[in-house]
């Protein structure tokens, strides 16, 4: 069954607890031309196919005003807000849209690549009320995992799936624990948690019914909640097909992102 109607929200705060200020960071392309972190998200919502439309959420002026800029349409929202989750529920209500599906697309994922929201789309084919991609990771990139936590840094999340493909846990530490690292020839059994979510409008009122859990706090992880609440997150594999997914977590990563931006030629 394909949803009637399909948007994106990407929720976006300035307040970042990690990286206050993140969506207004300027990234450079290949060219030297640089883009805010809210426009580069905002360019690949509108690379997706089968949208109908795609907002951006935010409870802040200066974040309207740089959406507004390059032409985005903006949900100002409410600034009690405590994730991007709880914003995309709040945006939808303020919307008063007839949406069957809304996409969570965070702000600080500018090479999630389109085929990686088309399969979420897909895959909510009315058997699941939240589903999520994850990208099992490659060697150098479970490397660049392990790293990170030894350097005390946030460098992405980790899920585990049960036999049917619904998380058991999503973790900012790197798991399973393995205790190694991998050689280029090697399959890694770790899977890299792509930020970006799929929801039936009637899942995201049960969330806000939903007090936040300790689980949700102590990891930093929004879709704890509906874990700990019994609701299923369908967790859908996807390809990179040569491309290089990372979100942008903390300073280090803008070096990161901009190589990348260079690599595949992106201005």
């Amino acid at each position: 069954m394909t949803p009637q109607k399909t948007i994106i929200i990407i929720p976006a705060r300035y307040a970042s607890t990690r990286y206050p200020g993140k969506p207004l960071v300027p990234l450079h392309g290949v060219s030297g031309q640089a883009k805010t972190l809210i426009e580069r998200s905002w360019l690949a919502a509108q690379a997706v196919r089968g949208v109908d439309e795609v907002f951006v959420a935010t409870d802040d002026a200066r974040i309207e005003a740089e959406a507004k800029r390059f032409g985005a349409k903006v949900i100002m929202t409410s600034g009690d807000c405590r994730n991007g989750t709880e914003r995309c529920a709040d945006a939808l209500a303020r919307l008063g849209s007839s949406a069957d599906l809304v996409v969570n697309l965070q702000g600080d994922a500018p090479l999630t690549p389109p085929w990686f929201v088309e399969a979420l789309i897909e895959a909510m084919d009315g058997s699941a009320e939240v589903a999520t991609p994850v990208l099992r990771c490659e060697p150098d990139i479970h490397a660049r995992f392990m790293e990170d936590r030894l350097q005390g840094r946030v460098g992405g999340t980790t899920a585990v799936m049960d036999a049917k493909g619904d998380a058991l846990y999503f973790s900012k530490e790197v798991l399973p624990f393995t205790g190694r690292r991998y050689r280029n020839d090697e399959l890694v059994p770790v899977f890299h948690h792509v930020g970006v979510y799929a929801y039936t409008p009637a899942a995201l009122e049960t969330y806000l019914s939903k007090d936040e859990t300790e689980l949700e706090r102590l990891e930093g992880l929004e879709q704890l909640r509906f874990l700990y609440h019994g609701v299923p997150v369908r967790c859908v594999e996807v390809e990179a097909r040569g491309r290089e997914f990372w979100e942008l977590n903390h300073p280090l990563d803008v070096s990161r992102i901009e190589d990348v931006l260079r690599r595949e030629k992106i201005d």
